[in-house]
């Protein structure tokens, strides 16, 4: 079956996923997460990519982004893969594939789906069991949301929705501990399953625009009928 053409919007932000292949892990030290971070931001303004949320798992990664340069940014994540993949290979001395297929897309809402969608990230490691309290793990973008907001991070372009919580910076960074903090969450089904995470009006609106339904496919090929 012919792959679905992947969509890279313009007007709207994508969450990305990448998975180690067979889910292997793909970051074994700390410091291998410190060099695909240096990749993302040393390719980030050549392709017109801003990164909003970031977390970066032992063997997978979340970015929410948005791309002004739609037909650059598949080179951009290729770019920044391959130079990853080198690395590993050289260090680990790795054969066969180390990502998974490729990177998993969904279209994000302009709306709170957009402050929700980074909350998801962020908490991986919490959810994953590997710290208590999202602060206390360095490699996502919540330290730099949550406490450090005049600290450089030239990784991370401000989430416009976090910087409509107020006016003041000390207030933006309280508010939005409050957030994370808050148990209500999108659904893990929804950002692994769905391609448009949004308002049902935003998902019609997506659907007819594209002509490609919500949910993604099933892998394998498809059953046969009894």
């Amino acid at each position: 079956m012919p792959r679905v053409k992947r969509i890279i919007p313009k007007e709207f932000p994508l969450h990305i996923m990448v998975r180690g292949n067979n889910r292997q892990v793909i970051f074994p030290e700390d410091r291998d997460k410190r060099y695909y971070l240096d990749l993302l931001l040393n390719h980030k303004s050549d392709h017109e990519v801003d990164i909003y949320h970031y977390c970066l798992m032992d063997n997978h990664l979340h970015l929410l982004l948005q791309s002004r340069k739609p037909d650059a940014f598949s080179g951009f994540m290729k770019k920044v893969d391959l130079s990853y993949f080198f690395l590993f290979k050289n260090e680990y001395g790795y054969v066969g594939h180390l990502f998974q297929n490729r990177f998993k897309s969904s279209i994000i809402d302009h709306d709170s789906y957009l402050l929700q969608c980074g909350k998801y990230i962020e908490l991986n490691p919490v959810r994953g069991g590997i710290t208590a309290r999202p602060e206390d793990y360095p490699f996502s973008s919540y330290r730099f949301y949550a406490y450090a907001f005049g600290s450089k991070n030239l990784l991370v372009t401000l989430d416009p929705l976090y910087v409509a919580l107020s006016d003041s910076e000390e207030r933006r960074r309280k508010l939005y501990r409050e957030f994370v903090a808050d148990s209500a969450m999108i659904s893990a089904e929804k950002i692994r399953n769905h391609l448009y995470i949004g308002s049902d009006a935003f998902v019609r609106k997506m659907e007819e625009t594209y002509g490609l339904p919500n949910a993604h496919r099933p892998r394998g090929r498809p059953r046969k009928g009894k």
